[in-house]
């Protein structure tokens, strides 16, 4: 959801209510994960894309000095909403963000695809005091049952071939480390690169389902008569409730010094 990227980072403001509403927040696990690789305290964070604050939430319920960052005014009116009210919250696009204050961590959750590679691992290990972690997580809902996941595809295909963001610099799917992670070990700036996998699923009735669809970026790009066309032909062949998958992947790493 970041500024000057494509047509597609910059879809997500009119939705602000749909995300917060049908999009899953995360589980405590991933802050436990988080904080057991940094190994000392984390007193200060800083999130990129913040969009509602969902993963805001999750890191200041441990008592970590937040500030959200976010590009739209509409994701911040949301996150404002439902984030406590130390949290700082700042209206800007990841590239504008200057090293003027430094972080324990700095993360990203579904959000890190939307930033301008240009200089990306020199800005976040800025942002970072030495030794601090990055960390950047997500992952897309899929329909668990292969037969509804074969319907949906065939009831979008008029309109869309897929519906998912492929990897940014063209790992493919069955690789054992996926980006950022490949980004992560290449760049200099970052050591001890892990990938982890947190599993989960999740039930939700078909309404529900068709909402985080209108979450998706490639659904928003569609002009809105159409769009409401899509997501009527995909309701048509749901179930009444549809099991989805919502595996966080999670991506961990530590500033070095100097590259």
């Amino acid at each position: 959801m970041m500024t000057g990227m494509p047509d597609r980072a910059l879809s997500f403001g009119a939705a602000a209510r749909a995300y917060e509403r049908f999009r899953p927040g995360y589980p405590e696990e991933l802050a436990d994960l988080v904080l057991a690789y940094a190994g000392r305290p984390v007193r200060t964070a800083l999130e990129i894309g913040a969009g509602t604050g969902k993963a805001t939430r999750l890191f200041a319920r441990r008592g970590i000095t937040v500030t959200a960052t976010d590009p739209d005014p509409a994701m911040l009116a949301e996150l404002r909403r439902h984030v406590p009210a130390d949290v700082r919250v700042r209206q800007a696009a990841f590239e504008q963000l200057r090293a003027d204050e430094r972080h324990d961590l700095v993360y990203a959750a579904a959000a890190l695809h939307w930033t301008a590679p240009h200089r990306r691992w020199e800005r976040i290990a800025g942002l970072l005091t030495p030794g601090g972690v990055f960390a950047s997580f997500g992952g897309p809902l899929r329909l668990a049952d292969p037969a509804v996941r074969d319907a949906v595809a065939v009831a979008r295909s008029a309109y869309l071939a897929d519906d998912e963001i492929p990897s940014p610099d063209g790992t493919p799917p069955a690789a054992r480390m996926q980006w950022p992670g490949t980004e992560l070990r290449a760049c200099g700036w970052f050591t001890d690169v892990r990938q982890s996998e947190i599993p989960r699923r999740i039930t939700v009735c078909a309404d529900d389902y068709v909402g985080v669809l209108s979450t998706v970026s490639a659904y928003l790009e569609l002009p809105p008569p159409v769009r409401e066309q899509v997501f009527d032909r995909i309701r048509d062949v749901l179930p009444g409730t549809v099991e989805v998958t919502a595996d966080v992947t999670v991506h961990l790493a530590r500033r070095t010094s100097q590259p």
